[in-house]
């Protein structure tokens, strides 16, 4: 199988992921395209994984299926990575699957085996802005993550003393268990994408491509005019 994995929630990336390979082996990353460019999303993406494809040699009828990381994540990022998978999958008629964007920092946690704890639970962490951190728990079993509990968004002091993986944690790690070499990454199209692959063949139903904000958009609608009053008329 291969995929076209997409995710924006913190950084604008997209991935080619590939189970091709000895039946044991796990998914492996094909071509990959990264920006770490926040305020250009809806820009660098489409001509991004346009030069990934040609690459790669490789073209929309090679592709089994597109996968969008839904967030937790700010309103103008999320909704680039949606928008382009919702549209590359109508335009390429091929299937859209979405995935929580905290599991792709989770698997990175357990494909690298960093949490050796074995039965305890961890939280990955994400730059939520306002002080706030979007986070979600997760404990691994059989070396994939299960997710525990959210996601959230709230401030980083107000989190379960776990160890918290993630660039949530680094910003915050005067107040969380940070953990070393793991507190800033941040969700990637990558491991996404090789996480998708895995619940895929293992028959996982994936979730929609809802996403999720969490929170109200900073940009508000502005309300009607107010009429003058009628002081001052003769």
């Amino acid at each position: 199988m291969l995929i076209l994995a997409i995710e924006t929630s913190a950084v604008a990336s997209a991935a080619l992921v590939t189970d091709h390979g000895p039946p044991t082996a796990l998914p492996r990353v094909r071509a990959e395209f990264v920006t770490e460019d926040t305020r250009s999303h809806a820009e660098v993406l489409a001509p991004g994984i346009r030069q990934m494809l040609d690459d790669a040699g490789t073209g929309p009828g090679d592709l089994d299926a597109v996968v969008a990381g839904v967030g937790p994540g700010p309103f103008t990022g999320l909704r680039s990575g949606i928008v382009t998978a919702r549209t590359l999958s109508f335009v390429w008629n091929r299937p859209l699957h979405g995935m929580m964007s905290l599991d792709s920092v989770a698997w990175r946690v357990a494909v690298d085996g960093v949490h050796d704890d074995a039965g305890s639970d961890f939280l990955v962490a994400t730059d939520a802005r306002r002080k706030e951190v979007y986070w979600a728990r997760y404990r691994l079993a059989d070396g994939m993550p299960e997710l525990h509990d959210g996601p959230h968004v709230g401030p980083a002091a107000g989190l379960p003393q776990l160890p918290v993986y993630g660039a949530g944690a680094g910003l915050y790690a005067d107040v969380v268990d940070a953990v070393p070499g793991y507190a800033m990454i941040q969700p990637e199209a990558g491991a996404l994408g090789e996480l998708a692959l895995l619940r895929l063949a293992a028959g996982a139903r994936p979730v929609d491509t809802t996403p999720l904000y969490l929170r109200e958009s900073d940009a508000k609608v502005p309300g009607p005019r107010k009429r003058a009053t009628g002081a001052g008329r003769s």
